[in-house]
């Protein structure tokens, strides 16, 4: 078995910035609650109207710092072109097997963007396959790797809404969260990044956008009593359940 330090949750995106984007303060929580937790980026948004991939590198390493992340990693796909083939599924089960995640988020099923899409179809595919048996793979380190899936696997909110499973309460890591946004400069309205004269405004980067970014936080998080939440829909739900008062252990807040 290899030495890499094994993750609670991974959450895996077509692009960096896409977890920072829609699940960015429950990546904060969750580390401020002690658990390890990890992001898996598939390519550098090397098609990204600003900014550049290495620069790209440079934010995700930064917001990776500010969310306290234990691992990421980016598997260095084309972008425009997350293809749910074989050899990328494979690249996919041993970054699983490897990490060994009890919860893995990925992004959403239906969103404005294709690669997000794509990149849903491909990881969902992987993490089915990464619990079988029969299709082996090895670690850096050349030693075979055991069959491992994840427990729960849940899709995070993109452009699109959906009605949520979940809804994390984020209020307590709200500026911690935005501060990881914001590592992304290029990509995310922040007035101390000076773009370059041909970078155009995109949808993203406007200070609308910004603004959006926290009303429907507002939304979701009003939703359950909360000042701030990022929803999220439980894959091929519903789940079992044996002890209910567990689940339902804290109280709902009324307003």
């Amino acid at each position: 078995m290899s030495n890499t330090p094994t993750l609670d949750v991974l959450a895996i995106a077509a692009h960096p910035d896409d977890v920072e984007l829609c699940a960015g303060g429950t990546m904060c929580l969750l580390a401020q609650q002690g658990y390890d937790v990890g992001i898996v980026d598939f390519t550098k948004g090397q098609l990204g109207s600003r900014g550049t991939p290495e620069l790209r590198m440079e934010e995700a390493d930064r917001a990776s710092e500010i969310m306290s992340l234990s691992a990421r990693e980016n598997l260095g796909m084309m972008d425009g072109d997350i293809r749910n083939s074989k050899a990328n599924q494979r690249r996919v089960i041993e970054v699983v097997r490897r990490y060994r995640p009890d919860i893995v988020l990925v992004n959403a099923e239906d969103t404005r963007h294709p690669d997000h899409s794509d990149a849903a179809d491909l990881a969902t595919d992987a993490l089915f396959y990464s619990g079988l048996k029969e299709i082996e793979t090895e670690g850096a380190d050349g030693e075979a790797q055991e069959p491992w899936r994840p427990h729960h696997v849940l899709h995070y909110m993109q452009a699109i809404p959906f009605e949520p499973t979940l809804v994390v309460d984020v209020t307590s890591v709200w500026d911690q969260r935005i501060d990881a946004l914001q590592a992304f400069k290029s990509q995310f309205f922040n007035p101390d990044y000076e773009p370059e004269t041909d970078e155009p405004e995109t949808f993203v980067s406007n200070p609308e956008f910004f603004e959006w970014v926290e009303a429907r936080a507002r939304t979701y998080g009003y939703r359950v009593g909360a000042t701030y939440g990022e929803p999220f829909r439980y894959r091929q739900g519903p789940f079992g359940v044996s002890d209910l008062p567990d689940v339902l252990s804290k109280e709902k807040p009324f307003r």
